[in-house]
């Protein structure tokens, strides 16, 4: 990294400019039409076929879904993606209270009912006798079953326990901190299928993936009430459709309430579908770009890797400003090798860091001396090796 090295980020949506604001000016230019950037910050934008010139060494994704950019590519060309779990868990948790409450109460038919009166002289006569249409039924005592138990699934479980509601939840894959995060009240459900057999209202906080693409299907929705409601607030393609459709139209289930529009649920009875409000908060939106520029500055300056969707978590803090950062196949010997180029080199190491994550290992290096390109050179020419930066902390 030259003296007067100035980092280049694109950005390819609206980012909160609280969040831009923290790239330090003089050292870093950010905008939506740099060429040949060393990071691109994208919120809802198409990667998935974008192919990423050699420039590029990072993506933040200022949300917690990554969906539309294609990781693994990324990974194959040693770039990190990162995301930003939890900066708009609020935000979701309220929309999904809203959607409770919308359903429960009957408020948009309601709301449409009341729109369509005529104002005839007979306004309060219409209003008091068409009203009985629209009883609702209270939350409490009813039973939220809530798949996923993230930051998002704990804090509905929450604000759900709060109103008086029982709380049944399901996540085979829930993390240590997860869990403790967790309030005590929600009850295990053994599977998916026993949750959504018990639950008045199931609300979905899970990622879309392989083993989550179509997770509520026929056959689960065969096992809810004929009065149930089913939120999706995750994504929309962990709900088949179809399967969904025929469910509606069958009176299987009462509801289906989502930010995810598309063709199949337009002008469906019982679809209440929001234009994909989830993040959609001033706060939310300012809590994601301070969260994904403070993991990209992490690592174009140091190397640390925090809340990559594709690389290992790596946290090393600076001791020596000569900083070597490289990223290998997850292979034997990879360090041995690297340890022995700057043995051979004379260069001291202060302090090492390696961690891997499936096929992807990446090694932080502090020395003592500073590093020519002839060192770094011999590093880049070890088999597996894919690339290899020099974070002198004294220039930049």
């Amino acid at each position: 990294m030259s003296q007067d090295m100035v980092f280049k980020v694109q950005t390819l949506n609206n980012i909160a400019k609280a969040g831009l604001n923290k790239f330090p000016a003089g050292s870093y230019v950010h905008g939506d039409k740099l060429e040949d950037p060393h990071a691109i910050l994208v919120r809802s934008a198409n990667l998935l076929d974008f192919e990423p010139r050699d420039s590029l060494l990072a993506v933040g994704r200022a949300g917690a879904g990554t969906n539309n950019i294609n990781i693994n590519r990324m990974a194959a060309a040693g770039i990190p993606v990162f995301n930003t779990p939890g900066a708009n868990a609020n935000a979701v948790k309220e929309l999904v209270l809203s959607g409770l409450l919308l359903s429960s109460r009957n408020l948009v038919g309601a709301m449409d009912f009341v729109r369509e009166l005529q104002v005839d002289g007979q306004l309060a006569k219409n209003v008091e006798s068409g009203k009985k249409k629209f009883a609702g039924r209270e939350l409490p005592g009813r039973t939220l079953g809530i798949i996923g138990l993230g930051k998002i699934g704990s804090l509905v479980a929450d604000v759900a326990l709060r109103l008086g509601m029982r709380v049944v939840g399901y996540d085979p894959g829930i993390t240590v901190d997860a869990a403790w995060g967790l309030p005590s009240g929600v009850v295990k459900a053994g599977s998916i299928e026993d949750l959504v057999r018990e639950s008045d209202f199931v609300s979905l906080h899970v990622p879309l993936n392989d083993a989550t693409k179509n997770l509520i299907n026929k056959r689960c929705l065969a096992l809810m009430s004929p009065d149930a409601v089913l939120l999706n607030f995750s994504r929309g393609a962990v709900v088949d459709n179809e399967a969904l459709v025929d469910a509606l139209r069958a009176k299987k289930l009462k509801q289906y309430i989502c930010d995810f529009p598309n063709d199949s649920l337009i002008g469906v009875a019982g679809v209440i579908a929001l234009p994909h409000l989830g993040a959609s908060t001033v706060e939310a939106e300012e809590n994601c770009a301070l969260m994904v520029v403070d993991q990209i500055r992490g690592y174009l300056e140091d190397g640390n890797i925090v809340n990559s969707v594709n690389f290992p978590n790596v946290l090393m803090s600076r001791e020596s400003p000569f900083r070597i950062a490289v990223i290998n196949e997850n292979v034997p010997h990879m360090v041995s090798q690297v340890s022995t180029v700057l043995g051979n080199a004379k260069l001291n190491i202060h302090n090492m860091i390696n961690k891997s994550l499936n096929q992807i290992a990446v090694t932080l290096v502090d020395v003592d001396d500073s590093v020519g390109d002839d060192v770094l050179d011999t590093i880049k020419a070890i088999e597996g090796v894919t690339r290899v930066r020099y974070l002198n902390g004294a220039q930049h």
